[in-house]
């Protein structure tokens, strides 16, 4: 977009001026002068009753009809692929179907183990990539690799996990590709007569949803959060394709150097991976009360977790957060205790198995989205649970 005045139209009344909401617009020598830094908003362009003012609008070029795939990245590590992985292929092999292509998963890592699963959670091809140098998960090389493999095949779509490396290195991807890029989207759909991948995500502190399309450029890339999709089914008599791509590791220069991995020690069992799940809220009073959390969740066998409102107050280290700005889970099992339900909060564990919830008040939202409500006081709830399981166990 430009924005143009004719000089044989405009007279220098500055009626434009005021409707400036910036305060760019001068006149000199008798005919309006826009400075720089307008948004283009048009609305000094209403204003002016000489039509003197004209915004041009570049025409958009069409995408070529040479794109086509659905691409996932199957992100490893330490050789093991992550769950995220066949969670994109669900939604992914969904979305190929739609549009009548391929779907295809992307593997960069070293001796990677169980890659023909990749084909039967609903790939058709597998691009793998196996050096020594991606073991480490190295988001330059990384970004690289992938660009170019992209550039080769010209997928229509490339869906990634929104986990740290996924937010690392997929948004370079997208600088290298000069395309668009939506991350941690929460919903995927095909708008099924223009092609176009309705990306959904949260905005505003998850107050309000936004549908972003990438309408001119490709492929259209989204990185999703982990958890909002469930895995598929895997077909063991589905077959498709393991295709090696090579990698001249001479050829690319890293600017980094990984040293070593620092492990979270705070974190007994890793939240994104725990099958049950106990997880505090503002109702505990003080960093203190987490000890009742702990025991039970010890008892359980499960996953220490948090709100945004104890992690805020430093009660809890921010890796145990759920929610929009913490983490996405699905265990077969989240206890709630003292947790108001926020709709933040919902975003990060809602699709859980089963939720039981433990509040004293009757009209709190997590009851909204609970299978089984407990209204109590959790100081007395919670510690005669653990003494029953405990008791149990014995």
């Amino acid at each position: 977009m430009a924005i143009h005045i004719d000089p044989d139209k405009c007279n220098g009344c500055g009626l434009c001026i005021p409707a400036c909401p910036f305060g760019l617009i001068e006149v000199v020598a008798d005919k309006a002068q826009v400075g720089e830094g307008c948004t283009l908003c048009g609305a000094y362009q209403e204003a002016c009753e000489y039509d003197a003012i004209i915004i041009e609008v570049e025409e958009k070029a069409a995408p070529s009809d040479r794109f086509r795939g659905v691409w996932v990245f199957a992100e490893q590590r330490d050789g093991q692929l992550k769950s995220a992985a066949y969670e994109l292929l669900a939604k992914g092999r969904e979305l190929a179907n739609t549009l009548g292509t391929e779907l295809c998963a992307v593997c960069f890592g070293h001796d990677v183990a169980g890659l023909e699963e990749l084909i039967h959670y609903g790939a058709d091809k597998v691009y793998l990539a196996d050096d020594p140098v991606f073991a480490d998960c190295q988001e330059d090389l990384y970004a690289g690799r992938l660009a170019s493999l992209i550039s080769e095949h010209e997928p229509e779509i490339l869906l990634a996990p929104a986990t740290s490396l996924g937010r690392s290195f997929i948004p370079r991807v997208a600088a290298i590709l000069e395309t668009g890029l939506t991350a941690d989207c929460t919903a995927l759909e095909i708008d099924e007569k223009s092609r176009l991948l309705l990306q959904t995500r949260p905005t505003f502190g998850g107050n309000i949803m936004a549908t972003i399309t990438c309408q001119t450029r490709r492929p259209q890339m989204a990185t999703v959060r982990p958890h909002v999709f469930r895995k598929g089914v895997p077909d063991e008599k589905r077959r498709g394709e393991i295709i090696r791509v090579d990698f001249d590791r001479e050829a690319v220069t890293s600017r980094t150097k990984l040293l070593h991995f620092v492990a979270d020690l705070s974190e007994r069992v890793k939240l994104e991976d725990a099958d049950v799940i106990v997880a505090g809220g503002r109702g505990l009073g003080e960093a203190e009360n987490f000890q009742l959390l702990a025991e039970l969740a010890d008892v359980l066998g499960a996953a220490l977790a948090s709100s945004r409102p104890p992690v805020d107050d430093g009660w809890i280290p921010y890796p145990h957060q759920i929610g929009q700005t913490g983490k996405t889970v699905c265990p077969k099992l989240y206890i709630a205790c003292g947790i108001s339900g926020a709709a933040q909060h919902l975003a990060g564990m809602q699709t859980s198995d089963v939720i039981v919830a433990i509040n004293e008040d009757a009209n709190a939202p997590i009851f909204e989205v609970a299978t089984y409500g407990i209204v109590g006081d959790l100081f007395q709830v919670v510690p005669l649970l653990t003494g029953k399981l405990r008791d149990a166990r014995l």
